[in-house]
């Protein structure tokens, strides 16, 4: 059993909900290491800080000396690799930072866990676990019939953000067979759900039709996309750290595959049954066609067999329920949506819609809603 794990970025969406799902099942100690950049929120771990098997240590994962004490400090069992810049919009705007975060931040942790595994002994050398958490985004893109991304398929990444956590995962690939180092990656498709900043598309939709703002879609939006709800995929994870085989990649997919503009008309069915009482009512008037990002990938999908069938994992959560879960806890913390969308948020919705030109919206909504 991983009774001792070293989370970084574990303020963020995915690492704090990994953290309070391994607490809540007693599983051992956790130390949380973030840095607390704009989509890191302690808030998100209120629920925990009090809690004695809980530690939370403000700090860069590129500072090689507060990683080196830390883990001499807190000998863990395992260190889960969250610790990301994850935006692609925000990496078009400006790479320089996903470069750092993301290649030798990853860099400078490998090194730290190099030199704490080689002074570990007996069971604690035998057991110890380097989870890197990755996303599909690698393999690039997808045409409509292609198959599934598989653990075999090419790395083809088109953005910024994509580059930079392929040449993670190349890393920690050669960390392994180089230096040993008992290391796993596991690469997901889009996640969902709780404490998800709202700059990602289901939280973005959720908080702006509340408020009666626009809906933004790029381009037709016909992007598809698997989406997996966020504890499934923490689940996976700590399938991966018990029982996952060193050197291995696991591919984890909710075996949801939607558009962006399904997700966000079941959204608004959602939000027009569950706020019956909206002024904005129905929701899907909102929607509104923006000019395309960049280079945006058309399809992703997850073939996750090998998680399922090695490791026998699977994903509890359909779209449907794992979207209608979403929503409500949306609707009952707005204060916490209120607090991360802070005048920094602001300014950044501003910079990436603001200049995106609107595309034949009217046209579009009439067809989407004779279709879907």
């Amino acid at each position: 059993m991983i009774d001792r794990v070293f989370v970084t970025g574990g303020a963020g969406f995915i690492g704090s909900n990994f953290i309070l799902d391994y607490l809540s099942r007693g599983n051992g100690q956790v130390v949380n290491l973030d840095k607390l950049t704009y989509a890191g929120n302690l808030a998100n771990l209120a629920s925990v800080k009090d809690d004695s098997a809980y530690t939370f240590v403000r700090g860069d994962i590129c500072d090689a000396e507060l990683v080196a004490q830390l883990l001499a400090k807190y000998r863990p069992a395992a260190i889960v690799h969250f610790a990301a810049e994850s935006h692609v919009d925000r990496s078009i705007a400006g790479p320089e930072a996903f470069l750092r975060t993301n290649i030798d931040g990853t860099f400078t942790l490998l090194q730290a866990a190099r030199e704490y595994y080689g002074s570990l002994s007996g069971d604690e050398r035998k057991r110890f676990r380097f989870v890197h958490v990755s996303t599909d985004e690698v393999y690039g893109t997808l045409s409509p019939e292609d198959p599934a991304f598989h653990e075999e398929t090419p790395y083809a990444p088109n953005s910024p953000y994509a580059a930079s956590k392929a040449a993670s995962d190349h890393l920690v690939r050669a960390w392994v067979h180089t230096y040993g180092l008992p290391a796993i990656i596991t690469n997901c498709s889009n996640n969902y759900g709780p404490f998800q900043f709202p700059e990602k598309l289901i939280p973005l939709m959720i908080a702006n039709a509340l408020q009666g703002k626009a809906l933004p879609i790029y381009g037709d939006g016909q992007q598809v996309r698997d989406w997996l709800y966020v504890v499934d995929h923490c689940r996976a994870i700590q399938a991966v750290l018990e029982r996952g085989r060193v050197g291995e990649t696991y591919n984890v997919g909710g075996g949801n595959q939607r558009s962006n503009l399904e997700v966000v008309t079941t959204l608004c069915a959602l939000l027009d049954e569950m706020v019956p009482e909206s002024k904005f009512r129905p929701h899907l008037q909102l929607v509104k066609y923006v000019t395309d990002r960049p280079g945006h990938d058309r399809r992703y999908a997850i073939d996750a067999r090998k998680l399922e069938s090695e490791l026998g994992w699977r994903a509890e959560e359909s779209f449907e329920t794992g979207l209608r879960r979403t929503v409500e806890w949306y609707l009952a913390n707005s204060a916490w949506v209120e607090d991360v969308t802070s005048g920094a948020y602001q300014n950044w919705v501003a910079q990436n819609y603001g200049n995106r030109a609107v595309t034949h919206a009217e046209t579009k909504q009439a067809a989407a809603k004779e279709t879907l």
